[in-house]
């Protein structure tokens, strides 16, 4: 069956379903008619072991609120890593598609120019009542085939039946083994096992415990997240089990990441100890700098309610632009390089941590 009769019939058998999902109206007719007007782009798709083998190292830069913009994407794909952004790091559906046609512009122009492939790229896309930009986003991300889209808050099948019909590849973000569940069941291609001491909304559960608990059930392709550093620890991440390592507080401390450069300086000063779990923020449990909680004078006390319009547009934000975000990771981080160094440095660090690997191998007595 084609792509478009495929999400024809798509269209026809979920509507109201989507409708009357949490009060989400997702319209997918507006997906149709943008993939349906782009015809040089219909032959795209990508399965997951060619996504795989796009890659130099098995690493994507995770996706973080205000930081991740298009410089730090594109360098990150420039160098074989997987960069995402947040749809809502547009402060408009408009410059979200700006922030499409920059990214797929110049890696274009890269592929051009030097002969290379640059890796794919991909987009977070908070799936909550309470984002009135799903509907919109989704279609974007249909219009300029996305090559990834990364779901948090909610695993619907009708969001991954929407990518999957494009061609594109659906990764759902977990904190515990239900939600894993819930996510294998909504057909994603991915799960990022948020355990804890990651960045951002983060879980609890230790990483160890996490892969192995979600292994019990689910054979598919697992990644990694929660403070990861290093080519060693990414590593370490495939030893433990998984297919990638998914690292973002790291990649602040760059050139390219669009944050303050007294963030940028605070994750080098700082250790895990200076850093905060706790739902006051968004009403979402997520991991900050307590100094900039401090600086910001948010009282903690006060219950939040989960509320992610409010992340939507400038006065957005202005209000997050000084509640710093990061994970247990700062320990290890001491300088801020460009995000071409970091991945070089990364690439030598992951190889002759392999090379040990194998040297252990060798000397195995049993």
């Amino acid at each position: 069956m084609s792509r478009n009769l495929e999400l024809q019939r798509y269209i026809k058998g979920f509507a109201s379903t989507f409708r009357n999902y949490k009060g989400i109206l997702i319209s997918v007719k507006i997906i149709y008619n943008y993939i349906a007007s782009h015809t040089t782009l219909k032959n795209f798709s990508m399965t997951l072991q060619e996504f795989k083998n796009s890659l130099d190292l098995p690493l994507i830069t995770s996706p973080m609120f205000l930081v991740s913009r298009t410089e730090l994407v594109i360098e990150s794909c420039k160098n074989g890593v997987c960069g995402t952004f947040p749809s809502l790091n547009g402060r408009s559906a408009e410059d979200f598609e700006q922030m499409l046609i920059e990214i797929t512009s110049q890696l274009k122009k890269f592929e051009e120019e030097t002969g290379k492939k640059a890796a794919p790229f991909g987009v977070n896309l908070i799936v909550n009542k309470t984002n009135p930009r799903l509907e919109g986003d989704l279609a974007l991300c249909a219009k300029y085939r996305v090559p990834l889209v990364i779901t948090s808050l909610g695993a619907v099948k009708q969001v991954v039946d929407a990518v999957h019909s494009y061609g594109g590849l659906v990764f759902h973000d977990v904190i515990k083994k239900r939600h894993a569940e819930k996510a294998s069941e909504a057909g994603v291609d991915g799960i990022i096992a948020v355990a804890s001491g990651a960045g951002g909304h983060a879980g609890t559960a230790n990483p160890f415990a996490l892969i192995d608990e979600i292994r019990t059930f689910y054979d598919g392709c697992l990644i990694l997240a929660g403070a990861m550093n290093n080519g060693n620890d990414i590593l370490a991440a495939e030893n433990m089990g998984a297919d990638f390592a998914y690292i973002g507080t790291r990649f602040i401390a760059t050139k390219e990441a669009s944050a303050d450069e007294e963030y940028k300086k605070m994750l080098v000063d700082s250790t895990f100890e200076d850093v905060l779990y706790t739902d006051g923020i968004s009403g979402v449990n997520a991991n900050f700098l307590k100094p900039s909680i401090l600086h910001s004078g948010i009282n903690l006390d006060e219950k939040k309610e989960e509320d992610f319009s409010k992340l939507i547009g400038g006065e957005g934000h202005k209000a997050w632009k000084d509640i710093w975000s990061a994970g247990h990771g700062v320990s290890g981080i001491h300088d801020v390089i460009s995000t071409k160094e970091l991945i070089t440095r990364m690439k030598t660090e992951y190889k002759t941590a392999l090379e040990q690997n194998v040297q252990k191998l060798n000397n195995l007595k049993f």
